[in-house]
């Protein structure tokens, strides 16, 4: 299964803070530092990586921070692995052990080869003049700064999972994203009165990481309290597997659907697009939907929840439509077309409903 890596945007930013931090010494000297910041970050995820391709845990997507990255898992069982026993101190130490043993290879190779003409000790100890004592120090520092309790440090990932399962995941995420927030802010103000640039800029980005995951859980607790019953659009149209394609254009002219169930009698047998219609229809002629529909797909029961629903929509198999079911039979649709209009209609709901019920 492969694995979306997302670059955050924050990452051109750090590359031209290195070139101010460089700007006596050249520039080919502050791409060299950036680059030596982007070597600390890469050993630790791949590190992290192979942890979690090692523990059967299946990922979605990685977004990587100037920091480290933030995982999200393909489906609810790799999510609930992951802060669980064994896997959550692995993933949690992978990064740090990683860092720490290539900072400590790093500095027993340079020793060994220059001798005294390296003095890795002497301060500063990441600057862009001294790029080969830089890598040591750098690799070492990501292994500290993420042994520091806040998320999304992966210390502060510990943490966080082992309080999940007492409190729940929703309150303790909240509390973790404060707490790396007040830590971010602690870092930035001593890297202001030590004059230390690279306490700064860490601070920085401990911050935009905890503010993405407080994003995330405020998203993951809406989610998970919206059931299919309350989004469903249960005024759609069907086809059936006998239906003629250009019969099937006709429906799909008069109705605003992108997918269709297909249906014989009452019970669901596949998934049609618009779309796949139409390219049929261009390339091979008239033909029957049970030729072209697809028979591989999810379904959804009307008390799932939309978080489950997603992810069943992102893991599916090129469509954006999942039908809900209740005793075999189709009782509505949700698709990603008509999701986002669905949930600001029911949050309006709900606050008509709040201000009734405190009247």
């Amino acid at each position: 299964m492969s694995v979306e890596l997302r670059i955050h945007a924050f990452f051109p930013l750090l590359a031209g803070v290195c070139l101010v931090l460089s700007a006596n010494d050249g520039i080919l000297r502050g791409l060299g530092l950036f680059l030596v910041v982007v070597l600390a970050v890469l050993v630790r995820e791949v590190v992290r990586l192979l942890t979690a391709a090692f523990l059967g845990l299946r990922l979605r997507a990685v977004l990587v921070l100037p920091i480290g990255g933030l995982f999200a898992y393909a489906n609810p069982e790799s999510q609930e692995g992951s802060n669980q026993g064994a896997a959550q101190f692995a993933l949690a130490f992978a990064g740090p052990l990683a860092n720490a043993a290539t900072g400590v290879a790093l500095a027993v190779l340079l020793l060994g080869a220059g001798g005294g003409g390296i003095r890795l000790f002497d301060p500063p100890w990441i600057t862009s003049a001294y790029l080969l004592r830089s890598m040591v120090w750098m690799q070492l520092s990501l292994a500290v700064l993420h042994l520091l309790p806040a998320y999304p440090l992966d210390a502060g990932r510990l943490l966080r999972g082992s309080f999940a399962r007492k409190h729940g995941l929703a309150p303790v995420g909240r509390a973790a994203a404060g707490v790396g927030q007040v830590l971010a802010l602690t870092i930035m103000i001593a890297g202001m009165l030590l004059q230390s640039p690279w306490l700064i800029i860490a601070g920085f980005f401990i911050m935009i990481g905890a503010q993405i995951e407080d994003q995330g859980v405020f998203f993951q607790s809406v989610v998970d309290t919206v059931h299919m019953r309350e989004v469903m659009l249960t005024d759609f149209a069907t086809l059936s597997p006998s239906d003629t394609l250009t019969d099937a254009l006709v429906r799909c002219v008069h109705s605003l659907q992108e997918d269709f169930p297909v249906v014989r009698g009452p019970h669901l047998v596949g998934i049609v697009s618009r779309q796949r219609i139409v390219d049929a229809l261009r390339n091979d002629g008239n033909g029957y939907i049970q030729s072209v529909m697809s028979r591989a797909f999810q379904v959804a029961g009307p008390e799932d929840t939309l978080g489950t629903t997603i992810r069943r929509l992102s893991a599916g198999h090129g469509l954006s439509l999942i039908p809900v079911t209740e005793s075999g039979r189709v009782i509505g649709i949700v698709s990603v077309q008509n999701l986002m209009s669905s949930m600001t209609l029911l949050a309006e709901q709900r606050r008509i409903e709040r201000e009734e019920a405190g009247d």
